[in-house]
């Protein structure tokens, strides 16, 4: 069994009243990056794991930019409280647009 991620990351959405997550499954793990919800318009991005299996492939930096996506699509702005969150956000100017002030 190969470590790689594949190319074409498939990303899952979960999404409740208040909560989410966006995760990846790959060699029987899982990455995660969760939010809560705050109102219709804004998401807080409060946590990413991504285990060892799958470190150093930019999974979490696809995580990330699937939100950044959805925000767009969806008219939503994000708080990144998450360290790592946070940092993808400072490397990426690009995303401003959905970042919360």
């Amino acid at each position: 069994m190969t470590k790689d991620v594949p190319d074409e990351l498939q990303i899952e959405r979960e999404e409740g009243e208040s909560k989410g997550r966006y995760l990846v499954r790959f060699a029987g793990a899982i990455a995660e990056m969760t939010y809560s919800r705050a109102g219709e318009t804004m998401i807080i991005i409060d946590h990413t794991d991504v285990p060892d299996a799958m470190r150093g492939r930019s999974v979490g930096h696809a995580l990330v930019r699937r939100a950044v996506e959805d925000a767009r699509a969806e008219g939503r702005s994000i708080v990144p409280l998450c360290p790592f969150a946070k940092a993808q956000f400072s490397r990426h100017p690009e995303w401003q647009d959905v970042l919360k002030r």
